[in-house]
């Protein structure tokens, strides 16, 4: 039972997919796929696992990799090859088993955006990338949100900072290497209105202003991968033998040859 005055993320996500059927919607996911081909066009490798709010959102089609798997909070009929159905916080994947993971706003529809965060470094291997994409408060979207009174998706997503984002990668041993800011346009829902700001999308995008809608931030995962336990030799220590003829065959001379060499019956 979720309390009074809590959120419930799990109802929001439903709406937030809904919501991608909307104009605005649309353009933006299609600004994302364009951005996020850009960003992975040169990737490949065995596992790619994308981390969404649904599995009608699909992201990185064509990268080249033998396995693209994709997780989804809720089951449903017909679900294609390569869905998983769980929540992000709780992956149900081997350590270090994957060699991308994209997270796409599901830090901004989850009760534990941290544990989110901290799933996905746990199923990359070293020197793996991790994908994130997230709204922007630092934006006209963010301000959007704050004077919003019908908390709806999007603007009842969490809308973490960038920094917050960067102190959490680097508390879990990440190299950010790039991050990036798009979608300038404001958030108008005409499909007329949003084609004729296509000039102050392409002006946000030459002068790199970190004001667009969404984030993008690509990092590596810094951690050594384990390695087996290395056995330690011991050096033999040496065993003094009396010399021949110096004790003659009395029987100190039996004791000490029983005492220097091992049985090797033993």
């Amino acid at each position: 039972m979720v309390r009074a005055g809590k959120r419930n993320y799990t109802l929001q996500r439903d709406a937030f997919e809904a919501w991608f059927q909307s104009p605005l919607g649309r353009a933006l996911l299609a600004d994302q796929r364009e951005q996020i081909d850009a960003l992975l066009g040169d990737q490949a490798g065995a596992h790619q696992l994308l981390v969404s709010v649904s599995h009608r959102l699909p992201l990185a089609t064509s990268t080249d990799f033998s396995m693209r798997m994709m997780t989804t909070p809720r089951w449903s009929s017909h679900l294609p090859d390569g869905v998983v159905v769980c929540e992000a916080d709780e992956l149900p994947f081997p350590n270090e088993s994957v060699d991308l993971v994209i997270m796409h706003h599901t830090h901004d529809f989850s009760e534990r955006p941290h544990q989110v965060v901290r799933e996905a470094a746990r199923v990359l291997r070293s020197s793996g990338s991790l994908v994130i994409i997230g709204f922007n408060p630092f934006s006209s979207w963010g301000l959007r949100k704050l004077v919003s009174r019908r908390q709806h998706p999007p603007w009842s997503g969490r809308f973490v900072t960038l920094r917050r984002l960067e102190d959490w990668l680097s508390l879990l041993e990440f190299e950010v290497e790039e991050t990036t800011s798009r979608f300038f346009r404001p958030p108008i829902r005409g499909q007329h209105a949003l084609d004729r700001l296509n000039s102050l999308e392409k002006f946000g995008r030459r002068l790199h202003l970190p004001a667009g809608a969404y984030y993008c931030i690509r990092a590596e995962k810094r951690v050594l991968a384990r390695t087996a336990n290395r056995i330690r030799w011991r050096k033999p220590k040496p065993v003094a033998l009396p010399v021949a003829g110096a004790l003659g065959s009395s029987s100190a001379a039996r004791h000490a040859s029983d005492v220097a060499l091992p049985d090797s019956r033993k």
